[in-house]
């Protein structure tokens, strides 16, 4: 029995990715899947396995910039109510890994648990923030996370304890195949003063950064003790442009991609930054974004 066949309620061949990702660009998948139940995903994840299929993890696309001729193997989405569940109880929370990290903080803020307000604006799923351990200037996720649900990438679910994670700077020790659901723990608070607090952080970000474009949050990671917007600026590239791929004159370390745009173009625009900074700063940077 072919995997097309087994799994035919859930996985579909030939899925433009284009939509599914903040960008709207790329090609499409040679198979997608939305599992209902973290059953069905291990049944997939083992079968996919047994057949050779690469496999990859699409959180909520903010971060993923997908190639012009698309992905070969298997993309997985995290999009059933079964991995988007939020539960609070006393100072705890717990979370799906394809709960939005959006809607995370709301109801942390409404429980009047104070931790993840400053994380407010960054787009993407809670599994997808873990993984890159999200932050901002306020903290970052990965300090507040006290355990987390994986599964392997042969199928295998495991608990992973405070003790066994680690958390650095845009990265974490939670690189298995799926982050199914993750707790944290928060500090008690007024949820008026929180709520006050999390606009505050909200409308500084939201003038700050093009978030209401097509584009993808940062596309570098700030090197140690700099800015990489600041030096993109410093290199004078903001409002440089490859084809439809535009540096955005908001924040230089973002990219607006127009209508007519392609991840060519895009590819092309961050290469064009990379050997521009290092050309005139002497500084290398490190792509945030992950090329598919």
């Amino acid at each position: 029995m072919s995997l097309l066949t087994e799994f035919e309620s859930i996985v579909r061949s030939g899925e433009p990715l284009a939509p599914h990702t903040w960008f709207h660009l790329g090609g499409p998948a040679e198979y997608f899947a939305e599992p209902r139940t973290i059953e069905e995903l291990q049944m997939l994840v083992r079968r996919s396995v047994d057949e050779g299929i690469p496999l990859r993890l699409l959180g909520g696309g903010s971060n993923v910039l997908v190639r012009d001729e698309g992905v070969p193997g298997m993309v997985v989405r995290l999009s059933a109510p079964a991995f988007s569940d939020i539960a609070a109880k006393g100072r705890r929370v717990t979370a799906g890994g394809g709960a939005k990290l959006g809607h995370l903080i709301s109801v942390s803020v409404r429980e009047g648990l104070a931790g993840l307000e400053p994380l407010v604006g960054i787009p993407g799923t809670v599994g997808g923030a873990l993984n890159g351990n999200a932050g901002s200037r306020g903290g970052d996720i990965g300090q507040w996370t006290c355990r987390a649900t994986v599964m392997t990438r042969s199928g295998d679910l495991l608990v992973r304890e405070r003790d066994d994670l680690t958390f650095a700077y845009r990265e974490s020790s939670l690189d298995e195949l799926a982050i199914v659901a993750a707790e944290f723990e928060l500090e008690q608070e007024d949820p008026e003063e929180l709520t006050k607090r999390m606009q505050k952080y909200w409308i500084v970000k939201k003038a700050a950064q093009p978030l209401g474009h097509q584009s993808a949050g940062c596309i570098f990671k700030n090197p140690r003790g700099m800015s990489a917007g600041m030096l993109i600026d410093q290199a004078g590239l903001k409002g440089s442009r490859v084809g439809g791929a535009e540096v955005s004159d908001l924040h230089a370390n973002f990219i607006v991609a127009d209508a007519s745009a392609t991840s060519q173009d895009v590819l092309r625009l961050i290469d064009l930054i990379r050997s521009r900074v290092a050309e005139r700063l002497g500084v290398d940077l490190e792509t945030e974004i992950e090329v598919w």
